[in-house]
């Protein structure tokens, strides 16, 4: 927060992000919909920004719905090891799917990661990587298939936070993804390797909730 004014939420703000969420304290929300997605295949573009490696899309991937609301998918990228924790526990890896409405608005789709079996959507740019430079270096991936991200999840989580990255931007609402997926370790050492030096951890720690309700949804309940 203290790097530039307009970061200031970052020391200031009181709905920062990631959190440590706890299962006892959340609300199991009725009123809370199925999550609807539908993404296509598109070109997208892998991207090293030092800090953390992504997805770019060159065109409208497809859309989120939230009340109402449409939310176009924009990037995604990874943190290692994960930024949200659930019940203290920290995973492997985190990765964040940044949508934004047509006011600027955004949603963040996060998806937990433990250390085991290889991610199938991380395999399809596993070939891109061995070939991404260090810093502000890019590797067309040609189309990308993104559809298994349709998968409605049976449970999530959600409340309002902020971007974990600076200007740590307040009122983005998250959706942290019930299931815990997998991911192995060449995968992780691969997506690791073109970080800085200094960027290799590159999780926020968590935040305090200040008075937040988090949200469950579970189809099964």
């Amino acid at each position: 927060g203290k790097l530039n004014p307009t970061f200031s939420p970052c020391s200031t703000g009181k709905r920062q992000s990631p959190i440590n969420i706890q299962r006892n304290l959340t609300v199991h929300n009725k009123l809370l919909k199925p999550l609807t997605r539908n993404y296509e295949s598109v070109n997208a573009t892998l991207v090293n920004r030092g800090y953390s490696v992504g997805v770019r899309f060159e065109e409208s991937p497809g859309d989120l719905w939230i009340n109402g609301k449409n939310y176009t998918l924009q990037q995604f990228h990874w943190h290692l090891p994960a930024e949200h924790h659930i019940e203290g526990q920290r995973f492997a890896a985190e990765l964040h799917m940044v949508h934004r409405a047509a006011d600027n608005s955004a949603v963040v789709v996060s998806m937990l990661y433990h250390e085991s079996k290889a991610d199938p959507l991380f395999s399809m740019i596993m070939e891109g990587l061995k070939h991404l430079g260090k810093e502000n270096t890019e590797v067309p991936l040609g189309t990308l298939n993104i559809n298994e991200l349709n998968r409605r999840p049976r449970k999530y989580y959600t409340y309002v936070g902020s971007l974990t990255t600076p200007p740590c931007t307040e009122n983005v609402i998250w959706i942290i993804l019930g299931k815990v997926m997998s991911i192995s370790k060449e995968q992780i050492t691969t997506l690791d390797s073109p970080l800085n030096s200094h960027c290799k951890k590159n999780a926020r720690p968590c935040q305090p909730l200040n008075g937040r309700e988090v949200d469950m949804y579970d189809e099964l309940n």
